[in-house]
């Protein structure tokens, strides 16, 4: 990458990553030679395909300028999958990821589009402000913020769209915009089209908020929710003991059957789950313990989670009252055979995407680590560390297998016969 081309404004450092200058290849990969550079300009040709950024990117501002012939057709892809990564989803950006347009709205030909179609939406997800736009063959500028799911598009000074991805379902669920939660990917340029030009190409990463929060522990961070106070069990209740520890099995029982259930199982949690001096959820690991769960069933949301194990041992996270999410000792070797050398975090029930952590993020045996999940639909997010770990993978029925994932549930935190320790439970539901 151009690093030569850093500056700083507005306190972010900005990197070009096509200014003019520079050979195109240095920063970008894909279809090249649909995008040729003439005195200083990329400027699109005919069947221009998607060319992507190198570099892998989550939270950014980036900055470009751009100039439309008449009925002009392009479009930015925010976080995309590698094309050769065969483990996502549809290659095709606005249904693989989701798209932002860059179009020629004004054009006649264009005259009948949905609102989420004009220059600067969210394809099939948000629609953008018209009227930003400078006449076809004049210079635009655009700016695109993306910061965790909240999108923002500035066109020639004006903010044109400003929405949490979060909350908006594609137009057609089954086909657009599958991708749109993916926590990092490659930028790319969506060709539809030729004569689209580009020039003055940069970007500034933001500061994550990935690792734990700031604030003093058990202190949730704003927009968040603590679910743990340092001080008592409030929102939470000990797991049914099976059958009844999965969601399916407790769906049918009767008001009553649960309440004498839930009142063995508070008995047991009691029993093995403790809290410490300083504000920390203890699991003492015995015989006769029994999983955690939150008292309220959650949908779509974020959740911050401070763990720490002993030598050798192993428990994890339940989402929506699923497995898991998994923790483990990276340098426990008997159960290197079951993959703990790969590091905790991954959804280690899934068969498919997102079953191993893309990198080993574990902190040493009897230190503190830190998970941030987002869940959003049946698709999963994890950073580890600040690491990201897993990235936009659905989570699997084990339950029920085939079946589509409960819409909302428990969180759980596992007991695996293991002494583990909590602080620092914070969750921020999202629409």
């Amino acid at each position: 990458m151009c690093v030569s081309c850093v500056a700083a404004e507005e306190n972010h450092k900005f990197t070009q990553l096509f200014n003019g200058e520079s050979d195109i290849s240095a920063n970008w990969i894909g279809n090249l030679k649909g995008y040729p550079v003439k005195d200083g300009i990329i400027v699109t040709e005919k069947g221009s395909g998607n060319i992507y950024t190198k570099k892998q990117y989550q939270d950014y501002i980036f900055r470009f300028e751009f100039k439309l012939p008449p009925g002009g057709n392009n479009g930015i892809g925010p976080r995309v999958a590698h094309p050769a990564d065969k483990t996502q989803r549809s290659k095709d950006v606005a249904y693989g990821n989701f798209e932002i347009q860059i179009l020629d709205d004004s054009h006649p030909k264009y005259a009948k589009l949905k609102d989420w179609q004009f220059h600067g939406s969210a394809y099939g997800l948000a629609a953008a402000k018209k009227g930003a736009l400078k006449p076809v063959g004049e210079w635009n500028t655009e700016e695109i913020y993306f910061k965790g799911t909240h999108l923002k598009i500035t066109v020639n000074g004006q903010v044109i769209l400003d929405t949490d991805i979060s909350n908006k379902k594609p137009e057609n669920a089954k086909k657009l915009a599958s991708g749109r939660n993916r926590g990092a990917g490659h930028i790319a340029l969506a060709g539809h089209g030729p004569g689209i030009a580009f020039r003055n190409i940069s970007i500034a990463e933001l500061k994550d908020d990935y690792t734990v929060p700031t604030t003093a522990d058990n202190v949730a961070p704003e927009g968040f929710t603590a679910l743990f106070d340092g001080k008592t069990f409030n929102n939470w209740k000990g797991l049914l003991h099976g059958p009844y520890d999965k969601p399916h099995k407790r769906r049918g029982l009767s008001e009553d059957k649960l309440k004498e259930l839930q009142a063995k199982a508070d008995e047991s949690m009691k029993k093995h789950w403790h809290i410490q001096e300083g504000g920390v959820l203890f699991f003492d690991g015995k015989k006769g313990g029994h999983s955690l769960a939150t008292n309220k069933k959650y949908g779509n949301f974020e959740f911050h989670c401070s763990w720490k194990i002993a030598p050798n041992s192993d428990s994890g996270l339940y989402l929506r009252g699923l497995p898991q999410v998994q923790i483990w000792d990276v340098n426990n070797k008997a159960a290197h055979k079951h993959g703990s050398d790969k590091g905790s975090g991954g959804l280690w029930n899934n068969k498919n995407h997102g079953k191993w952590p893309l990198v080993v993020a574990d902190k040493p045996v009897g230190e503190w680590n830190h998970f941030f999940i987002r869940m959003i639909d049946d698709s999963v997010t994890i950073w580890l560390n600040g690491k990201l770990i897993v990235n936009d993978a659905p989570l699997e029925n084990l339950w029920e297998k085939g079946k589509p994932i409960p819409v909302r549930e428990q969180i759980e935190l596992q007991c695996h016969g293991d002494p583990v320790w909590f602080k620092n439970i914070y969750i921020k539901e999202l629409p």
